[in-house]
């Protein structure tokens, strides 16, 4: 058994330290949180101190993991935390289905009831939310995040830091550029470049309203 350190004690926080609990792989388990005197003592586990404290632990917790929502953010605390000699699991709720040929990067979560078929590969720090649904052969860049109820058919790219919106849909093969952000139940049936926003059904660029 194991100690896991969160980083970041919000919503997302305390959706991850359930995560953990379901799994069983866990002897404890404790947040950090620039909010700690506040939070402390308000959640079924201890919010020990704020996130610059990390090193301060290191000797009780083997392993930490990221629950912020800022792909940026993410990745820079997961470098932070293996610089640290943290080591940064993957986390799958056991609701979930994960293929035993896909392959995760350091750091990711796999929620409950969300589906990870054959030979996809996620980088690290991705996100795949509840009851998300990525297919065959997909491939995530780095810092991805795939929310709740999302999903993309067989061998779709999704490039670094893209934010895939709550119910969307990507259908097979398409190529999604980095930094991309996909509005809530958008549907993606044409390539999309770096850093563009894209909604509606079928998605389109969001144009400015200036």
């Amino acid at each position: 058994m194991n100690q896991l350190l969160i980083l970041g004690a919000g919503g997302h926080g305390k959706v991850m330290a359930e995560a953990a609990e379901a799994a069983g792989a866990w002897q404890k388990i404790a947040l950090l949180d620039d909010r700690h005197a506040a939070l402390n003592g308000t959640l079924r586990w201890p919010v020990l101190g704020s996130v610059a404290d990390t090193l301060r632990f290191a000797s009780d917790y083997s392993h930490a993991v990221v629950a912020v929502g800022d792909s940026a953010t993410r990745l820079a605390w997961l470098d932070m935390l293996v610089e640290q000699g943290f080591q940064t699991p993957s986390l799958i709720h056991p609701a979930a289905w994960v293929s035993p040929t896909a392959l995760l990067g350091d750091g990711c979560v796999v929620m409950a009831n969300a589906t990870l078929q054959a030979d996809s590969v996620l980088g690290r720090g991705c996100i795949v939310n509840s009851a998300a649904s990525i297919d065959h052969d997909c491939t995530l860049g780095d810092g991805v995040h795939v929310c709740p109820g999302a999903s993309l058919g067989g061998d779709v790219h999704v490039g670094r830091g893209s934010w895939l919106g709550i119910g969307c849909s990507v259908i097979q093969g398409i190529r999604i550029g980095e930094h991309v952000t996909i509005g809530a139940g958008a549907v993606v049936i044409n390539d999309i470049g770096d850093g563009l926003t894209v909604v509606g059904v079928p998605a389109r660029k969001l144009r400015n309203e200036f």
